[in-house]
């Protein structure tokens, strides 16, 4: 099936102002890349070696990255070979359905993992300055848009101003939030806010995390007993480890999202300021090379903009412009 006829059946399931979401934040990714792509099919009408050099470049300095980039294009000039392409708008098609597939691979999941009947604790990672805090207001905000009861949990004890900063998203959206003082144990405040969350019948307990300590190894053993003291209480929790890094940062996202992989086990990403970037092409470097799901995306700054990641939502915001002409052209 086309990204266009699934594009369709997901306008009579979900709520057209979410694809119109992704269109208006992937503004300037679009701008830069799309519109580019479309003066390369005006400038080389024939599919050639020279067409393919040009588009590695447009997609290289939309912050794909080098090995996507490589793979992508081995699978493109493969595909116009399989279906004798030969004029460049028919491989501007193959192109949006090749990034389609480049995000979702084949059993792929970007739901986040919520437990019914029980507690899910999602535990939040990341450098400090990426977003982390606002993601977890705004996800809180999400969640109980969606009916639960939701915890919060400040984790971050060395940052100052982080517990702070999180009181302020709980007022703002109306939950609760599990804290100790500056500079105490985090996997202690967790551990509290587990107890709490269990004790009340929460159904999903978001628990900051620091993003720096004095040196990599004592972050990622912190980390690591968080995880401990969580799955003592909660076997197989917690249920997602979701790294936050920032679109707006290009290949250092990429550098951040490797470093925690490494060392903790990632189950899902949270990219923010997507909105806010040219180089909206990091979703597909993080998502093809380190095999992690992209789970949630940051779409502007208002507290209901951070929305479930959509593949397909995601390719039609950089090529709306050429499915609406296939729509035209189909009718």
């Amino acid at each position: 099936m086309s990204l266009f006829k699934r594009m369709k059946e997901k306008f009579t399931t979900q709520s057209e102002s979410v694809t119109e979401k992704f269109k208006d934040g992937l503004s300037k990714t679009r701008d830069s890349f799309s519109n580019r792509v479309n003066e390369l099919v005006k400038d080389y009408r024939k599919v050639d070696e020279d067409f393919f050099e040009e588009l590695e470049e447009i997609l290289i300095e939309a912050d794909v990255g080098v090995a996507t980039v490589m793979d992508l294009i081995d699978e493109l000039k493969d595909e116009a070979r399989r279906q004798n392409i030969k004029d460049s708008e028919k491989l501007q098609y193959v192109i949006s359905e090749k990034l389609a597939e480049f995000l979702q691979k084949e059993d792929d999941d970007t739901a986040l993992n919520m437990q019914d009947g029980e507690l899910t604790v999602f535990l939040f990672v990341g450098v400090n300055g990426v977003g982390k805090t606002t993601s977890i207001g705004k996800l809180a905000h999400k969640l109980k848009q969606e009916g639960k009861s939701v915890m919060m949990a400040a984790g971050d004890t060395f940052r100052a101003g982080a517990i702070d900063q999180l009181q302020v998203w709980g007022d703002r959206v109306g939950v609760d939030v599990v804290k100790h003082s500056e500079g105490s144990d985090p996997a202690a405040v967790i551990f509290d806010a587990v107890k709490s969350a269990k004790s009340k019948g929460v159904d999903v307990l978001l628990c900051d995390t620091a993003g720096r300590l004095q040196n990599k190894v004592n972050l990622m053993n912190e980390l690591e007993k968080i995880k401990r003291v969580i799955g003592k209480e909660i076997p197989n929790a917690p249920h997602e480890v979701l790294l936050v890094v920032d679109a707006t940062t290009g290949q250092n996202a990429m550098s951040q999202a490797k470093t925690f992989s490494k060392s903790t086990e990632v189950s899902g990403i949270v990219l923010t300021k997507l909105d806010g970037t040219a180089k909206g092409g990091i979703v597909l470097a993080i998502r093809h090379e380190l095999e992690i799901p992209v789970k949630l995306v940051g779409l502007g700054e208002k507290v209901e903009d951070l929305y479930e990641f959509d593949p397909d939502q995601f390719v039609y915001g950089l090529f709306s412009d050429l499915l609406l002409e296939e729509e035209h052209n189909n009718k």
